[in-house]
């Protein structure tokens, strides 16, 4: 309904309460005459003043396809969907609306920084490379890297290349979860193993495992409430913390926080799979799951037709992580995934291009193609945790202050200021926001897709593969590239899966690398059908999960529009552990998590939180959003003792 009058006027609902939803910026477009503005545009130019570009939102893995709306080739003032229905189906959420106001903020860091004297000054981009250089030469094979989920497949390409061929260095990473061998990622890439996101539309049953949609990639969110609604898809929920598609679900499945594998193997054996390890009875009872559901789940499953397994990462998180992707493909095999054209799996990775940088080789597993990598390089939780390192290279990826410390040398790539970088960096580049970018990105689905330049650099910056390159020549590495389109190229020649794409191929809509003919240069691995792993029992006491949150990042803590979704750090607790911990909900607390604890610093680690009570949250379970913790055993107690009357 439409509240006030004249200028004031305003969408609002029936009940008075405010409209604050991931998707409420959709009304605008909805409207069929453009009557409908957002605050934050209206006024802001008029339509001789503006022109439209074509990019990909890069804030979350959906990589929905954007218009953005520029004024005078200088400013974007507003960003509109661009539909692509094997995509986006022509929606956007609120973050990649409205976030594009961070990127005129008045700190975002638009010079190269060296520390001098003990602090960071902007100086010329020669000193700032021959430093950066420098310090990386001196710590050789000792350096390690860490690739944030914004950076395109080039950057991740020069990165991988620069450490490996130029250092001599296997420590380069782009994912939490931790490890995944060539095995298991060739075979997750297989075409036939692998859904398109517009196979959502005609699946007879999904499945959404330990990923919260809304959050983590929340066009795929609409798209499942979109098959279910319209199409009867069948819809089962397996996840540690309770989901907001529970509601849609024709069953759901609570397990414990990190027990994904026990989970998968109980659900392969409610199928009938003979790789099941055990019964399911005692299969559930690892996973702390309900023999119940988990036969309930199967039943829903079972002779479904189509189904499409949209999973995250954290199921292969950890030192189990294979044996979880193992008991993903037993399930996946039972419901006869491979053999139909629109079933398939879907990773939801934790960075925005999580899936492009892992097919360049920006993991210590794999090198550019899903081939392997020789070298023993650690994961992106060893790095941080690691006190033996020498340089650090962050490629828009943070730390906090106690990882940095540790190192030798700290070079980063980050477009806004941090207390951490503030304290321990050595050289700081500008990182561009993605309107400024040229590259390309990989869908979770595997849709190659490309970000256009819209704008001119803001500052001194200058592209991230530019740079990159710039140091891979001064490593002797380099192979001459003068445009972004001269690494896409090299990027091709090497990783075999991508041979003779050209950004014009992939052109305005993008295409899947599966679909054409270079990707019978992958190599194919043989599907085990051997009994999988007997799973671990899941530790006693209270288990801590981090709970993913849209509203999180730079682009929602420098736009006026997104601010006050921003929340302080929150723990969801039950009902159960509140009472026996003494707390109730609004009230401070303290997690504690022991030493040693899945990459928690060797004297433990502590942060405090809003409590959350929540009669859905399982007993035994703890999930916090709003700060990096680590998952695992954790003790909860209020921040605050109450005081003794007296």
């Amino acid at each position: 309904v439409f509240l006030e009058r004249a200028d004031h006027t305003f969408v609002g609902t029936h009940d008075g309460r405010p409209y604050v939803a991931p998707f409420s910026g959709n009304i605008i477009e909805l409207c069929p005459v453009g009557a409908l503005t957002s605050t934050a545009y209206r006024f802001r130019a008029r339509p001789w003043d503006i022109e439209g570009s074509g990019s990909i939102c890069t804030m979350c893995p959906s990589q929905c396809n954007v218009e953005l709306t520029l004024r005078d080739d200088a400013k974007v003032v507003r960003v509109l969907a661009r539909d692509n229905v094997e995509v986006d189906d022509g929606w956007l959420c609120d973050k990649g609306r409205f976030g594009y106001q961070s990127f005129g903020a008045a700190d975002r860091i638009t010079a190269p920084m060296v520390r001098d004297g003990g602090f960071l000054r902007e100086v010329s981009w020669e000193r700032a490379l021959s430093e950066a250089a420098r310090h990386l030469q001196r710590s050789g094979e000792r350096t390690a890297a860490l690739v944030g989920g914004g950076a395109t497949n080039e950057e991740g390409f020069l990165v991988q290349r620069l450490l490996r061929d130029g250092l001599g260095s296997p420590h380069v990473d782009s994912r939490a979860a931790g490890r995944m061998f060539g095995p298991h990622a060739r075979t997750l890439a297989r075409r036939e193993l692998s859904a398109k996101v517009s196979d959502i539309d005609h699946a007879g049953a999904i499945l959404v495992l330990d990923t919260e949609l809304v959050d983590e990639a929340p066009i795929l969110d609409l798209r499942v409430r979109k098959a279910v609604r319209r199409n009867g898809a069948r819809l089962v929920v397996a996840s540690s913390r309770p989901s907001t598609l529970d509601p849609n679900a024709a069953a759901t499945l609570r397990f414990a926080p990190g027990s994904a594998e026990a989970a998968l193997a109980a659900l392969a054996a409610a199928l009938g799979s003979a790789r099941a390890p055990g019964p399911v009875e005692y299969l559930a009872g690892s996973a702390r799951a309900n023999e119940a559901s988990m036969e309930a789940a199967a039943d829903v499953l079972r002779d479904a037709g189509d189904v499409v397994i949209v999973w995250g990462e954290r199921v292969a998180a950890g030192e189990r992580g294979g044996h979880a992707l193992d008991a993903l493909l037993a399930v996946a095999s039972e419901l006869g995934i491979g053999g139909r054209p629109e079933s398939g799996l879907i990773e939801v990775p934790s960075g925005t291009n999580g899936r492009g940088l892992r097919e360049v080789g920006c993991v210590p597993t794999l090198g550019p193609g899903l081939r392997d990598a020789s070298g023993d390089g650690m994961t992106a939780a060893q790095i941080a945790a690691s006190g033996e390192l020498g340089a650090l290279l962050l490629v828009e990826h943070e730390l906090p202050s106690e990882r940095l410390a540790a190192a030798t040398a700290v070079v980063a790539f980050a477009k806004f200021p941090s207390e951490a970088l503030t304290e321990h960096a050595d050289v700081v580049f500008p990182a561009e926001i993605y309107p400024e970018k040229e590259g390309t990105v990989t869908h979770p689905d595997g849709r190659l897709q490309r970000v256009r330049q819209a704008l001119g650099h803001a500052g001194e910056v200058r592209p991230g593969w530019h740079v990159l390159h710039d140091l891979c020549e001064r490593l002797g590495v380099g192979f001459g590239a003068l445009t972004a389109p001269m690494v896409t190229a090299q990027l091709a020649e090497a990783a075999p899966i991508y041979a003779g794409i050209t950004l014009e191929e992939i052109g305005g809509l993008g295409v899947r690398w599966q679909e054409r003919e270079a990707a019978s240069g992958l190599q194919l691995e043989e599907i085990s059908t051997a009994p999988l792993a007997v799973p671990p029992a899941p530790e006693r006491g209270l288990l801590l999960a981090a709970a993913p949150t849209l509203w999180t990042g730079p682009e929602v803590e420098h736009s006026p529009s997104l601010r006050f979704l921003s929340t302080p750090a929150r723990a969801e607790i039950s009902v159960e552990d509140a009472r026996e911990a003494g707390v109730e909900n609004g009230d401070e607390v303290r997690l504690t998590v022991p030493a040693g604890v899945n990459g928690a610093a060797p004297e433990g680690s502590e942060i405090l939180a809003i409590a959350a009570v929540r009669s859905a949250v399982p007993p035994g379970s703890v999930f916090v959003s709003g700060a990096s913790v680590p998952d695992g055993p954790v003790s909860i107690s209020p921040a605050r003792q109450p005081v003794a009357a007296g």
